[in-house]
């Protein structure tokens, strides 16, 4: 089969893998479109010391697997588990219902796992989410960012519930107007409408705007000023404008990966009192759930589609300032 490959810090097409295998309890899935993030740029600089197929925001169609899953269109959650290994007994945190945290954990496209730039791959039953008949291609292959742009909000729900209730936190902001940034800027708008976004990009900028947010250049950001900043630059200089942000004893979400260590003055944190929070992946029905009520639009994050075998050549479009979502077709 045809699909990209990163080696080294190189993206090449290659045409000679095999198809992958039925393996049980699982399925494979012909690959119907695919999406590029910031996580796949970098595992390209070096992130993880990644060596293999990347893609971890897909559609596909099932074409082998279980009678009922076969020719169902889905989307997949992208770490495989305890559950979707067929491991017993789970882990300590599988048992207590904390699957994205398996001490055990692969991640499609990440890690341990071949992911979605390729004509096929092989996913574990349990991940399958099955895409609601009216969600596009083009909408449905957002549900995996969507995902983790939902568990910001389900972050603030449960670990915020109360400040937000009283009214202690009246101002809010996302640092990055990039793929994430503006996703999670989009689904945070629903809980907290004093909400501003700020970046770099007067591109990425204007998309916002255009989708009804206040935005900002980050030069311009107050400080002290906000009592939820969340992270989506996936720059050290993007964390160092939502540190300033951040009043005391106010909250700071941390949406971005990155290839190498921040510098980070832990003092200033303690002496302010922030509170730090990681967020990482999120409930794909939540994801499908706001997708199909159309809560907020998606489709104007992409920039580009491009055939599987100008993967290279994506990745590059991908890269550009500005750019949001690029999508491969197999």
């Amino acid at each position: 089969m045809i699909a990209a490959w990163i080696d080294r810090g190189r993206i090449r097409v290659r045409n000679d893998l095999p198809r992958p295998s039925l393996e049980p309890g699982e399925a494979i899935v012909r690959v119907l479109v695919a999406g590029i993030c910031g996580t796949d740029l970098e595992l390209l600089r070096g992130y993880r010391d990644f060596s293999g197929i990347p893609g971890h925001e897909f559609v596909g169609r099932v074409e082998e697997g279980p009678s009922e899953w076969v020719g169902a269109r889905v989307v997949a959650e992208i770490n495989i588990t305890c559950r979707g290994r067929r491991f017993e007994p789970p882990c300590f945190p599988c048992a207590n219902g904390r699957l994205t945290h398996c001490l055990r954990r692969e991640a499609i496209g990440i890690r341990g796992r071949d992911g979605a730039f390729a004509e096929w791959l092989r996913v574990p039953v349990p991940n399958l989410h099955r895409v609601p008949e009216p969600l596009p291609d083009e909408v449905a292959v957002f549900a995996e960012p969507v995902a983790a742009a939902c568990r910001v909000l389900r972050q603030i729900e449960t670990d915020l519930r109360r400040d937000v209730e009283r009214g202690r936190v009246t101002r809010a902001f996302v640092v990055g107007a990039g793929r994430l940034g503006q996703l999670v800027a989009r689904v945070m708008a629903r809980r907290l409408p004093r909400l501003e976004v700020a970046g770099r990009s007067e591109r990425s900028l204007a998309r916002a705007r255009a989708a009804g947010l206040a935005t900002m250049s980050a030069a311009a950001v107050e400080a002290a000023a906000y009592d939820l900043v969340v992270d989506c630059s996936g720059a050290p200089a993007g964390f160092e404008v939502a540190r300033r942000a951040v009043r005391p004893r106010g909250t700071m979400i941390l949406k971005s990966t990155h290839k190498n260590e921040l510098s980070v003055d832990i003092s200033s944190i303690v002496a302010d009192e922030i509170r730090l929070l990681g967020s990482r992946c999120g409930s794909f029905d939540d994801a499908l759930s706001a997708l199909e009520r159309r809560e907020f639009e998606v489709r104007d994050l992409i920039d580009d589609r491009l055939p599987l075998s100008a993967a290279p050549e994506a990745f590059d479009r991908a890269a550009e300032a500005g750019v949001a979502k690029v999508l491969l077709v197999p």
